[in-house]
């Protein structure tokens, strides 16, 4: 406050309340409070018209202009000092690599999806090679049953033409089912 310590105070406020007394002491503190908060209000009174005489006169004004040339001068010499750091080529440096990064990126990327576009290929080619093999399989079996059948003797045809009322239904449903691959 007025370069006095804490220790300071309190020996001044011990020298106070034995020369003043304990009687008397509010009454000096509540003295001493109101001039303080006089004193305060004389100075913020001072400084509201030392303002508003220096709005009146413009002088704000020309301080705003003041400080903005300050700051245009701050401003042209605070990126000099920026410079002092600067290493030559560093930054283009550090913009190649960046492209050479995303360019690797992107290569990588386009790679793997051809891949993938290449491994579908062989999957739909490798099923579709499945799919015309399984017809020809299905038709090498049944004529190989009907050579059986006429190989049987007469008698043991008889029990085969039962058996035949029954499969020609699953014939008949087999053939209602669509073959994957084959347009019907």
């Amino acid at each position: 406050m007025f370069g006095l310590g804490w220790a300071e105070i309190l020996v001044a406020a011990v020298v106070g309340l034995i020369v003043i007394g304990p009687k008397e002491l509010p009454g000096v503190f509540r003295k001493i409070g109101q001039f303080v908060g006089k004193a305060k209000a004389m100075a913020r009174d001072f400084s509201r018209a030392m303002n508003d005489a220096a709005d009146d006169a413009g002088v704000k004004d020309a301080m705003d202009s003041v400080n903005s040339l300050k700051d245009g001068v701050r401003s042209v010499s605070d990126p000099t000092t920026k410079w002092k750091d600067f290493v030559p080529g560093s930054e283009i440096g550090k913009l190649s690599e960046e492209r050479a990064e995303k360019a690797k990126k992107m290569h990588d990327a386009m790679a793997e999806r051809a891949q993938q576009r290449l491994d579908a290929e062989k999957v739909t080619k490798a099923v579709a090679s499945k799919e015309t093999q399984k017809p020809a399989a299905a038709k090498k079996p049944a004529p190989a049953k009907k050579l059986a059948a006429a190989k049987k003797p007469a008698a043991a045809k008889k029990p085969a033409a039962a058996k035949k009322s029954a499969t020609p239904k699953k014939s008949a449903a087999k053939k209602a089912a669509p073959k994957p691959g084959k347009d019907t």
